[in-house]
């Protein structure tokens, strides 16, 4: 299906960059390199495309958080994901039902309310609701302890990986190159620290620049440059129920904020997820179905028809944490030569269109749309985590 986009033949001996990983990250800042005219772009791929997190994400779209910047990202790449299908011809199916946050602590109705007025300063249309509101908005929040919620109508979802493989493609027809099934085994530097090279298991690139977008592999690829990356891969599960009769209502992205228990629609049944407080750090893909029985608790405090659906299927993928929930974009300043983006915290695929032209001109060396000092791997350096609070 996408054999026009794979590279042909060997390695090459040289490119201008390397892109280090094929998820919705690394396509996204391949499209808006070769977008800027720099073609001479190799992207290397450990498995297959979209494999890693980006094909196992719920794909939730949205620009309702905390940080400013994180806001600023959110919603430039709602922009760029209505105008998908145009720039790529990509079909990511994307549908703009909002995300509704339901609201059960006293303590988080003041928190959501600012951050509202801070959504507000800079064009999201996200808005406090009652409880009664948020009952219209989703049917099935009926639960008697919801104080009330902040909706935005812009948000959403979408599919991941055909959105990288729609950036892939426009990138492959001006000349960017992907591999996939090639594993990096060492970033090579010269004795000053500038990047000299990507050594695979199909052969050696030499190169000045390597942006690493491994998800949750980029500790491993940033220390063979020497550049600590504080990413750990934590478990996060999914299931899909049966077709429900009668056919659900259609709801916004709906997310219990107390436990993360989150739901939306999908074909004619519903998509369930929730985080699981006792899941620990590790590369742990199997799917098991212990954690649905905190969901069914979740549901019936605040949406008790939800309890005991039946689950046809589930899968469960890897979030890329940070010590504070915000992601790693930047440019190295120990290793000349190396970027980064990383990192994010389960928000990879919504903010990765504007990602991709932060990491662009951060590479042309010019200053991007939004400021992104603070994502800085420094900032554990010198500054207090400033934890990024809309986090599911």
């Amino acid at each position: 299906m996408h054999a026009d986009v794979a590279g042909r033949g060997g390695l090459p001996e040289s490119a201008e960059a390397v892109v280090v990983g094929g998820g919705i990250m690394g396509a996204s800042i391949a499209h808006h390199l070769a977008e800027a005219g720099v073609t001479d772009v190799v992207v290397v791929e450990r498995d297959r495309v979209a494999s890693g997190s980006s094909g196992k994400p719920v794909g939730g779209v949205r620009a309702q958080f905390s940080d400013p910047v994180n806001v600023a990202l959110g919603a430039r790449s709602l922009e760029a994901f209505a105008r998908l299908r145009e720039t790529t011809g990509a079909d990511i199916s994307m549908e703009r039902v909002g995300y509704l946050f339901l609201l059960r602590d006293p303590e988080d109705v003041p928190r959501f309310e600012r951050n509202v007025a801070l959504q507000n300063e800079l064009g999201v249309p996200t808005r406090m609701v009652s409880a009664a509101e948020a009952r219209r908005l989703c049917p099935y929040a009926t639960g008697e302890g919801i104080l009330g919620a902040a909706f935005s109508p812009d948000d959403g979802h979408a599919r991941p990986a055909e959105a990288a493989w729609g950036f892939l493609r426009t990138a492959a027809s001006r000349g960017v190159r992907l591999f996939e099934n090639t594993a990096v085994l060492d970033i090579t530097t010269t004795g000053a620290g500038d990047i000299r090279g990507v050594v695979t298991d199909r052969g050696t690139v030499r190169t000045s620049a390597v942006i690493v977008a491994a998800g949750a592999w980029s500790k491993q690829v940033g220390a063979m440059a020497g550049v600590d990356l504080p990413v750990e891969p934590l478990r996060r599960q999914i299931a899909i129920t049966r077709p429900l009769s009668p056919t659900p209502p259609r709801v916004p992205f709906t997310i219990d904020f107390t436990t993360s228990m989150y739901f939306h629609n999908h074909e004619d049944g519903l998509l369930l997820g929730m985080s699981d407080p006792a899941q620990e750090y590790g590369f742990v893909t199997d799917y098991s179905g212990e954690w649905l029985a905190g969901f069914d608790d979740a549901a019936r405090v605040c949406a008790p028809d939800l309890v005991g659906l039946p689950v046809d299927h589930g899968w469960a993928g890897l979030y890329e944490m940070t010590p504070d929930c915000n992601a790693l974009v930047g440019r190295s300043r120990s290793v000349d030569g190396l970027l980064y983006a990383t990192g994010f915290s389960g928000h990879g695929f919504l903010q990765a269109p504007a990602v991709g032209e932060v990491i662009r001109d951060l590479y042309l060396g010019v200053p991007p749309f939004v400021d992104v000092a603070s994502l800085s791997v420094e900032r554990f350096d010198t500054s207090p985590l400033r934890r990024e609070f809309n986090v599911v």
